[in-house]
């Protein structure tokens, strides 16, 4: 059976993934006052970046419409789509009313909407997760199943080196911002099973959070020695090799990837970000 894995544009791929025929990208867009960009191949990391920097106002992005999910699904046999997390964006449910429609004319298709109850490189490992059991032979009900396990499974944490968007966006009150700014104060933030965000500590600096981090990591990881470490870093390549290292010194994890993040997860992380799944 012929196979297409369909990530929203918050799946960072990695290089090698990019060039791969069977994965295709449904794209969100980003809105910084008058400016629309669309979180494609064209996006332009810096200049958003320099957008967000300058608006008083918080970002906002639209999902993809079950029209541009629907174009996606003809071709192949077997579709899985992986979202991002239904409680941060609409994509997941554009997906799945996309599904709906598709069906009512292609009844025998094979359509999976995967919510990664996550963001960014949580859906990229997902996205690799699904290559590996599409390869072994798989098929589509066993691969539902299994996938759905390996997502119940996954941890995410991140941690912020800018938060003016959690000011903006009305998470970090101006108060609270001033005061963690002029303190230096770096929160730790994680997905929960829900894929909803919560804070799990803070540290002062930014290489003690990304530590503190690395301590959470080592204390709530199960089989390690059979999971990827993915990092995806803001415009901080660096810093996700640096975290890469003190993770790895604590975890032995099979492999790691590491990524840039595209525009939704930009949005999210902003300049300075890191995000870990496993």
């Amino acid at each position: 059976m012929s196979y297409k894995i369909i990530g929203d544009s918050c799946t960072d791929l990695t290089a090698e993934m990019k060039t791969e025929n069977n994965i295709k990208i449904a794209s969100l867009s980003m809105q910084v006052d008058d400016v629309t960009i669309i979180d494609d191949a064209s996006f332009d990391q810096k200049r958003f970046l320099e957008l967000i920097d300058k608006s008083p106002n918080c970002p906002k992005s639209s999902c993809p419409s079950p029209e541009a999910y629907m174009e996606l699904y003809s071709g192949e046999d077997d579709v899985y789509v992986v979202t991002l997390s239904s409680n941060l964006s609409g994509s997941n449910n554009s997906a799945l009313l996309a599904k709906q429609l598709y069906l009512e004319e292609h009844p025998n298709k094979n359509i999976a909407v995967i919510d990664s109850r996550s963001a960014s490189v949580a859906q990229t490992l997902i996205a690799r997760k699904l290559q590996e059991l599409l390869k072994a032979g798989k098929s589509f009900h066993e691969i539902v199943t299994l996938i759905e396990n390996f997502r119940d499974d996954m941890h995410t944490k991140f941690v912020l080196e800018n938060l003016d968007t959690l000011r903006k966006n009305g998470r970090l009150s101006g108060l609270q911002a001033i005061i963690a700014s002029a303190l230096n104060i770096k929160p730790i933030m994680g997905a929960t099973k829900e894929g909803t965000i919560t804070k799990l500590d803070q540290a002062r600096g930014i290489n003690k959070a990304l530590l503190k981090m690395a301590e959470f990591i080592e204390k709530d990881v199960i089989h390690p020695e059979e999971r990827t470490l993915g990092i995806a870093h803001c415009n901080a390549y660096e810093r996700a090799l640096y975290i890469k290292d003190e993770i790895l010194k604590r975890v032995p994890f099979k492999d790691t990837i590491i990524v840039n993040t595209g525009g939704i997860s930009t949005m999210y992380a902003n300049d300075g970000g890191v995000i870990i799944s496993y």
